[in-house]
């Protein structure tokens, strides 16, 4: 029997490394075609040969470098997906980056705002309309999964995280407004929302700084790409009537955003 996702057409933002190297894996094992989106050239080679090392896999993997923030440069990327693909089923929202932690919003650059929002906010649209405009309303199926943060709920309980949690509040809000907007069609719209993660993206959250980074998960296991990866998938793979509209995925030492129980590892 089939998998969900077995001969479908992916397309993943954020693909070259950490989670969404993590979700391109699962992709592909899956059995699904998949188009890597990122920045950097170099990276997404490598990442396509490392995906496409078993010589008896038929899926499809293709790349395009990409500037999220840049509407050409999202639209060129996803005709050339779609012409290197077909029609996209998939839509895997997970670039994103912070900036200038832990510094205070005050003591922050124009420039580190500015590339906040361009990535986490007019990404996460430019891409979406690009492929609903490109393929998704053509057949009036789909889904988009958008990777926010379960820091878009609260605000954090570091410092430096004013425009990081409001773009995050916003890819939520945009998620849940767009799936409105779609009503009429197939097109599922769901959001999942990742806690701690250790992985390089979180070290750079707390600007690199190894003592708060090391403090901050002291006591207790974060996750790793491949859990939010798993997550993902999970997601994506239910029957297309239903909708995981948005689901948390945190370890399980994070009670809430700012409770830990940091004794978690000792009574295992």
């Amino acid at each position: 029997m089939s998998l969900p996702l077995q001969g479908k057409n992916v397309l993943l933002t954020g693909a070259s490394m950490g989670i969404g190297e993590a979700i391109a894996t699962s992709i592909v094992e899956a059995g699904a075609n998949i188009c890597l989106l990122s920045r950097s050239e170099d990276k997404l080679k490598q990442l396509k040969e490392k995906l496409a090392a078993d010589p008896d896999s038929k899926v499809k993997i293709g790349y395009q470098t990409v500037d999220v923030g840049n509407f050409d440069s999202v639209e060129k990327a996803v005709m050339g997906a779609i012409d290197q693909l077909g029609d996209i089923d998939v839509l895997i929202n997970n670039a994103g980056l912070a900036l200038g932690a832990p510094n205070p919003f005050n003591d922050l650059t124009h420039s580190q705002i500015m590339t906040m929002n361009n990535t986490n906010i007019n990404g996460y649209m430019y891409m979406t309309y690009a492929v609903l405009n490109k393929a998704m309303l053509k057949k009036k199926a789909g889904t988009i999964l958008n990777v926010t943060s379960i820091t878009g709920l609260e605000v954090p309980p570091f410092p430096g995280e004013a425009v990081y949690h409001a773009n995050k509040a916003c890819q939520d809000a945009f998620t849940n407004a767009i799936r409105n907007e779609l009503n009429g069609t197939d097109i599922r719209v769901l959001a999942l929302r990742p806690g701690c993660v250790a992985t390089n993206f979180h070290s750079q959250r707390v600007g690199h700084n190894k003592e708060m980074y090391d403090s901050f998960f002291e006591g207790f296991e974060p996750l790793i790409a491949p859990d939010i990866a798993r997550t993902a998938l999970f997601m994506l793979e239910q029957p297309l009537n239903v909708s995981i509209k948005a689901l948390d995925v945190v370890p399980s030492a994070q009670r809430s955003l700012t409770v830990f129980d940091r004794k978690w590892n000792e009574r295992r």
